[in-house]
């Protein structure tokens, strides 16, 4: 079997909503801006005595993700007039919802990182520690629950997608966080 580096490029390129929408709560935190939304998701309520989520998944974050993932959606949308956007892209634009499509893909990024802060809560694990692999692929298994049942009928070998963005971004995320724990973004390396 052949290693197809068109076929990984086009995952990348279809979760780029995602990879956005998981990377903008740590630099809208950082920036310090809409500071009005920085109240956590729980609102410091407990579940079986633990907080739900912790102060660190906060509402600012969830607005921004999905408000960036969805612009990034709505960037592939503008480019898909374009003969490399085409052949680059795992869905055709122009047959799905997108308002719908950007949603539960942004969403979905958003609820599998929540879930894993859940999970981490009842295992005592405090913000931040390691949490192998789910730390790095929260976001794909949110994303896939949320949107596979919508685009899965207009991708061909959904399956197979899924697949390759969890193990492209387990590598691609310990890259990038090293990267901006190394810069000062990100307080865990992982």
């Amino acid at each position: 079997m052949d290693f197809d580096f068109i076929f990984f490029i086009s995952c990348f390129y279809f979760f780029l909503p995602a990879y956005f929408a998981n990377m903008t709560p740590p630099l809208v935190r950082n920036a310090k801006i809409f500071d009005f939304l920085a109240v956590p998701v729980d609102f410091g309520k407990t579940f079986g005595g633990k907080r739900i989520f912790g102060d660190h998944k906060t509402w600012r974050g969830v607005v921004c993700a999905l408000i960036v993932g969805t612009g990034v959606a709505l960037l592939q949308w503008w480019l898909y007039r374009f003969s490399w956007a085409i052949e680059l892209s795992l869905v055709d634009y122009k047959s799905v919802n997108l308002w719908v499509f950007a949603l539960l893909l942004s969403g979905g990024a958003v609820a599998g990182d929540l879930a894993a802060a859940f999970i981490k809560r009842r295992l005592n694990l405090v913000p931040g520690a390691s949490f192998m692999p789910w730390d790095q692929t929260n976001y794909v298994i949110g994303g896939f629950i949320f949107l596979e049942p919508y685009v899965g009928r207009y991708m061909a070998d959904s399956l197979a997608v899924w697949g390759a963005l969890f193990l492209m971004t387990f590598f691609l995320h310990l890259l990038f966080n090293r990267f901006g724990y190394d810069i000062g973004l990100h307080k865990a390396k992982w």
